[in-house]
Parts: structure tokens; sequence; C-alpha cells
């Protein structure tokens, strides 16, 4: 009988995290670890939610900061402690501040671009550095959430949109890096009105619903299931996938 697959998720205890987590676990069947960086509660709360849909599967919360790099690396060993392999990572993590994008004066912060590189770039090699060899002995999957924002101008800072563009240049290394036996992908969300997306100025968000070519926002589910995708196929690497209800098509 083929073990279960075990899968990490960075981030993961609420809005696109959470609902990757849920995909994972109900609809491919994985045991999943949710890392979480500082809402315990929250973090047990979809564990228990989890353990309750999928009873014959095991689920844990793991506390990390996924801007330490001593603590990234520790977090990978408590996940193999804790479910004993690794066959799929999404490195969900991410973080901006929220600003004109158009006000170069904004755009110039020095602890912005550090914070934008450390969390949006830095803290995804990490993490692939420290599941790599559990991942080559599974022959697994690594997933991180980049942006429309890496692809098209825009978003909510330029630092954010740079370090997305840099994110996903990563990503294609790394699957040259990490062939033949792990695969490397991202997914690249629009905006999603989750708790952060809803943060964006109402008229800004009219705005983006309008020039998207479906006339709507991409849902968190949508996005889950690019991530599924991605983490089932064997034939698929070093790709992104723009999930942005075609917000990235418009002129």
């Amino acid at each position: 009988m083929e073990a279960t697959k075990v899968a990490l998720v960075t981030a993961g205890s609420a809005g696109l995290g959470a609902a990757i987590a849920r995909c994972l676990a109900i609809d491919a069947k994985m045991n999943v670890i949710i890392n979480y960086s500082s809402n315990t509660q929250r973090a047990e709360a979809l564990v228990k939610e989890l353990q309750g849909n999928c009873p014959s599967q095991k689920f844990a919360a793991l506390q990390a900061d996924i801007g330490d790099r001593t603590q990234v690396e520790g977090l990978v060993e408590q996940a193999l402690s804790s479910m004993g392999r690794l066959d799929v990572v999404v490195s969900n993590a991410g973080w901006t501040r929220m600003t004109d994008f158009m006000d170069l004066d904004e755009g110039v912060t020095d602890e912005d671009w550090d914070r934008c590189f450390t969390i949006n770039v830095k803290s995804h090699l990490w993490l692939m550095k420290a599941a790599k060899k559990h991942l080559d002995d599974t022959e697994g999957v690594f997933i991180t959430t980049a942006s429309v924002a890496g692809v098209k101008p825009s978003g909510s800072s330029l630092p954010y949109a740079v370090s997305k563009a840099a994110q996903i240049h990563l990503v294609k290394s790394l699957a040259i890096i990490a062939a033949p036996k792990v695969r490397v992908n991202s997914v690249s969300p629009g905006v999603l009105l989750t708790e952060w997306g809803r943060k964006f100025p109402e008229e800004r968000l009219r705005a983006v619903q309008k020039a998207s070519k479906l006339e709507r926002f991409a849902t968190v589910e949508d996005v889950a299931e690019q991530v599924k995708i991605f983490a089932l196929s064997k034939s698929v690497t070093g790709q992104n996938a723009v999930v942005d209800a075609g917000f990235s098509l418009s002129i």
C-alpha cells in the first residue's frame, strides 16, 4: 500500500494558505503540516477542522518565523519528525507594505526593499535548501506563491512587484537545479479578497475587477486548485501559473 503523501504549507493558517491546506487534505487526501507565525489558536482550529473532515489522515501545526533562516531549517526538521517524510512543500509566505505603486518617493524605502526580498525571495530559497534532500527521497514538488505583480508591473508597492518577479525567476532557476527528482513551480494570483486583499482601497478594487477580462476576482479556492494540479503532476516543472481572472491581459 502506497504511503500517504505529506504536504507542508507555510503561512498556512488563514486565507490562501488555509485554502491550499484544505484542498490538499480533502481533495488530494494528503497529511498536512500547517506552519504559522504567531496565531496558535487559528492554526490549531484549522487542524481540528481538517481532522474532523479527514479522520484517517494526520495534521499538525508548527510555529516558525519564515523570515528567519534558522527557524526555516528547524521547521523542516520538525516536519520530518512529525510526519516522517515530505512530498509537497508549498512555500506560501509573502510580505508587502501597502503604498502607491506610482509614487516613486514611496518606492525607494530601503526597509521595504530589504523586507520584501527577505520574505518574497530569500525565504523560499531557504525553505527549498532545507527541504531538498527530503523531496529528493520522495521525488516530490516545491511550489511557491508568487503574484501577478511579478508578471505585470502592479500591486501594493514597487519593491513587492520587483521581488515577486525575482521569485518567479528563482523558481525557474531552482527547477533546473533540483531536476530530475524534484519539480519546482509557482502560482501567481491576482488580487484575492482575503483579509490582506481587502486592504486595497475600494476604488482600486473596482478598477482591478473592471480591468480583469472575466470581470471578477480569482478566489483562494481557484488558486488552491492550481497548487493541487502542480502537486499531483509528474511532468510540470519550472512553470508559473497566473490565476488572475485575466487581469494581466489588460492593455
